[in-house]
């Protein structure tokens, strides 16, 4: 068996496709580079969009850039046929080893894909392989915009929502993601109302009927609330309730950085307040004890905080109303200025907040979403194109589904 043959069957062509020359070449720079000569059988006829087998009318030559052969960059050449087609056009054959238009061949694509899904860093993964990171970001981008033009959100009927920034200062995106499927299905720059429309707007896109989306997840923020009511009038509102917890966690630590002014023993306890008390190790958990005796107002202030989580077990909306209007009566009485303020929030998204006992959904999943782009960030030391970061989170959190093959057919 000659080198020609088996590059061929190496590579999967098959007929008409052959490797009629194998050379091996090393410039002044001591790098060692393997071309393959790819050529066809002579008299091959190939489909037209009719497919209908239609004569060769003159060849273009094209190099693609392949896997490498042990250390060595390895390279795909083929002086590619142009046919004339049945209505009597010129048009170039398109390779079964590359996509058109690509100076790559797919599974050289498909490597760097499965490199960056591995969590490895765009720039990593093209000093690996010896190209310029902006060919990866094209080929990254191209893969993604055509499994996104694929992708079917239009079942959805619970929907989240939260924002995760970009970069350092008030730079964000913002997700709208599948709580069923648990994957980003649009992002959109900023963090405003708008943000819900674009959301919107994508789903009518893709099929989904108007009202269709039952209930939605969003934190506290005005634009948001506004943005949901205006975009998705038919879904109830849920607040997220680990948004809800952390600002009466804020108002938990306000409480202790006031008594801490005047009581020094305070120092060091700020995530002795904050835990759940089966967090604590036993010495923390005793400390905790003494505490809140020694310090009537911070004692009240953590019976009121340990009071209010018991508002996600209520059996149903009007426990749960009965419930949290105890609870702001006695804050009420309580007179603590934080806790006070944290009341008047709850009161002004009443509904919203005791309607977690029926929905029962959470931004937790978003949560989870946003970690994972967080440390994609950090890993790529953050992204200066927009785009490219959009992108990465819809690699990472859209389950999206590619077509690239794994061999040559």
């Amino acid at each position: 068996m000659n080198s020609e043959t088996l590059f061929s069957m190496a590579l999967g062509l098959q007929s008409p496709w052959q490797v009629k020359d194998v050379t091996f070449s090393t410039d002044e720079s001591a790098r060692s580079e393997l071309h393959l000569h790819i050529d066809f059988i002579s008299g091959s006829r190939f489909p037209d969009e009719a497919n209908v087998a239609c004569p060769v009318h003159d060849t273009v030559e094209r190099q693609w850039q392949h896997l490498s052969f042990f250390e060595h960059t390895c390279y795909l050449h083929c002086a590619v046929p142009r046919i004339t087609t049945t209505d009597g056009k010129v048009r170039t054959v398109d390779v079964p080893w590359a996509r058109p238009g690509s100076g790559f061949t797919l599974l050289f694509e498909a490597l760097a894909l499965a490199l960056i899904e591995r969590e490895m860093p765009v720039n990593r993964v093209a000093e690996i392989l010896k190209v310029n990171p902006q060919r990866i970001w094209t080929i990254f981008n191209h893969w993604i915009s055509k499994a996104r033009a694929a992708d079917d959100p239009s079942a959805i009927t619970k929907l989240g929502v939260d924002e995760t920034s970009t970069k350092k200062g008030h730079h964000y995106v913002t997700l709208g993601v599948d709580l069923d499927e648990s994957r980003v299905i649009h992002v959109t720059e900023g963090k405003g109302k708008e943000t819900l429309k674009s959301i919107q707007q994508h789903l009518e896109t893709k099929g989904a009927e108007p009202g269709q989306v039952k209930k939605i997840s969003i934190d506290l923020s005005p634009s948001f609330i506004a943005g949901a009511a205006e975009s998705f009038p038919d879904a109830q509102i849920t607040f997220d309730k680990f948004h809800v917890v952390k600002l009466l966690n804020e108002a938990m630590n306000q409480v202790r950085i006031i008594e801490r002014k005047e009581h020094s023993e305070l120092k060091g306890h700020k995530y002795t307040f904050l835990k759940n008390r089966e967090n604590l190790t036993k010495t923390k958990e005793q400390a905790l004890d003494e505490m809140i005796k020694l310090y009537p107002t911070l004692g009240e202030a953590y019976r009121l905080k340990v009071l209010f989580n018991d508002l996600w077990a209520m059996p149903d909306k009007p426990v749960a109303d009965a419930f949290l209007k105890q609870w702001c009566a006695e804050v009420d009485a309580a007179k603590i200025p934080a806790f006070m303020k944290f009341a008047n929030t709850v009161r002004a998204h009443w509904s919203g907040i005791i309607h977690f006992v029926e929905s029962h959904i959470t931004n937790g999943i978003l949560e989870g979403i946003n970690s994972k782009i967080q440390l994609a960030k950090r890993r790529a030391r953050g992204y200066r194109n927009i785009n490219n970061f959009i992108n990465m989170i819809y690699f990472l959190c859209g389950k999206l589904k590619f077509d690239y093959p794994l061999y040559f057919t």
